[in-house]
């Protein structure tokens, strides 16, 4: 395992040099006024609501030439108009194409003390990479592309990283518990349609093999209030774990700052083959709300009848409904901004199978240091923690208190790329049935570097 981390950490630099490579030499004074002029026409969108202009080529949001890019997010959800966009910009023609990654050099132990028998230790690179690209199609067309892979498989595993309470997914066909599971090598290839119907309307079309259907908010990997945390929230699949689907189609229509839209997708969660491509079943449905009533905030609801998520329990369907509430407010300086999450999800299965998810996470980002925190309460059955049903029951709930905090500060920047060192603590808290397992309050702490571009606003 340790040579396979190391071979694709040197992957990943090779990835993160290439847009130094198209910057070198000659090119650096182009770069810095094309920052200098996507950092004039970002601010005027924000607060115009407005397309942007950079030498000709609409630099707008990815489902709408009237709708300022910072709102763009996962799949076709809404961020609010203040949050920070990260990643490198291109232009060629008509196109303008951004690139983002994510990067996590970590070192991570569970249950520190070890007062539990579930906690684990790992060095690991939670990691992903994703190129956006849009270009004008004729006078009101906006055609877009999206494709997002992780090396995941590669350096954390088939089984995943360590992480208390933690279920969903399957390795060795054995369900995965106190370990959050990989992604899939290709995390997303999609294209998306739009039609200007006027300056204050739009009808749009999404297609994914993988993407994201309208359902929850914007997924975890994506929220500027959860960029600085390496772990996926435990609430994952209470709200955003349908955000790899293999097949979904969305259909939209916006008015204003109100967006409607549904999905018809695979209800099927990714299997552990990380590197294929998984059936498409367009199975479920899902109906989303959203609703941006000012720069600073975004809203939404939504519902989802998921057609057998878990391969492991094929005769099972989710009810899903969720609701979040995104704020984003931009601070003096640059890259100064202050980011928070609250998000609420609930799974239906049957009378007996009925559990709720609450997460608040909030993030201050002063360029060179941040500051996080994570709370999550939830409920899990006894047949989710693995437990036998002779030990508590089948139908017995327990409910999840988690607590996250952490910093990193800058240690190094070359040309658009950032090198943070940070670490975080969680303690978490269980009913008092699950303390012989787990203790009563267990820590797990981190370690780690983060590699990730700099920010397009100041």
């Amino acid at each position: 395992m340790s040579m396979k981390i190391l071979l694709s950490s040197l992957l990943l630099l090779t990835i993160l040099s290439l847009p130094l490579a198209a910057q070198h030499e000659g090119h650096q004074q182009h770069q810095q006024k094309q920052q200098q002029d996507t950092t004039q026409h970002l601010q005027q969108a924000s607060q115009q609501h407005g397309q942007m202009q950079h030498q000709g080529t609409p630099m707008s949001h990815a489902f709408s030439r009237n709708l300022p890019m910072t709102r763009n997010a996962s799949g076709t959800g809404w961020l609010p108009d203040e949050s920070p966009m990260y990643g490198n910009m291109f232009h060629a023609r008509e196109w303008m194409f951004m690139l983002h990654y994510n990067v996590f050099f970590r070192y991570n132990k569970q249950d520190v003390f070890e007062k539990g028998q579930r906690g684990d230790t790992q060095f690991d690179v939670p990691n992903w990479f994703m190129l956006m690209g849009q270009r004008p199609v004729g006078a009101r067309g906006l055609f877009r592309f999206s494709a997002m892979i992780s090396l995941d498989p590669l350096t954390v595993g088939g089984n995943g990283y360590p992480l208390l309470f933690q279920t969903g997914e399957t390795y060795n066909d054995q369900p995965l518990i106190d370990r959050q599971h990989p992604h899939d090598l290709f995390s997303e290839l999609s294209i998306g349609y739009t039609h200007m119907l006027s300056s204050e309307a739009d009808i749009f079309l999404y297609l994914g093999y993988p993407g994201e259907p309208a359902l929850s908010n914007v997924a975890f990997m994506h929220r500027p209030s959860a960029l600085n945390n390496p772990d996926s929230p435990l609430g994952h699949h209470w709200q955003d774990a349908t955000h790899i689907t293999f097949g979904v189609a969305t259909l939209g229509f916006r008015y204003r700052n109100l967006k409607i839209e549904g999905s018809s997708f695979t209800g099927r969660e990714p299997d552990e083959q990380r590197y294929d491509f998984d059936k498409p079943r367009f199975d479920s449905r899902a109906l989303r709300l959203t609703y941006n009533p000012s720069p600073q905030w975004s809203l939404q609801a939504s519902t989802a009848y998921v057609k057998s998520p878990e391969s492991i329990e094929p005769d099972e369907d989710v009810y899903r409904s969720t609701a979040s509430v995104l704020y984003g407010k931009k601070l003096a300086g640059d890259d100064h901004f202050w980011t928070t999450t609250l998000n609420w999800g609930y799974n239906w299965v049957d009378a007996n199978h009925k559990e709720h998810s609450v997460l608040l996470e909030s993030n201050l980002q002063r360029n060179t240091y941040a500051l996080y925190a994570r709370y999550e309460w939830l409920q899990k059955s006894a047949e989710e923690l693995g437990f036998e049903e002779d030990e508590f029951g089948h139908d017995a709930i327990f409910g999840i208190h988690a607590l996250t905090v952490g910093a990193n500060r800058q240690l190094l920047k070359i040309g658009t790329v950032k090198t943070h060192l940070g670490a975080q603590l969680s303690i978490f808290r269980g009913d008092s049935d699950l303390h012989p397992y787990y203790g009563s309050l267990p820590l797990s702490a981190q370690l780690y570097l983060r590699l990730f571009p700099t920010a397009m606003m100041p």
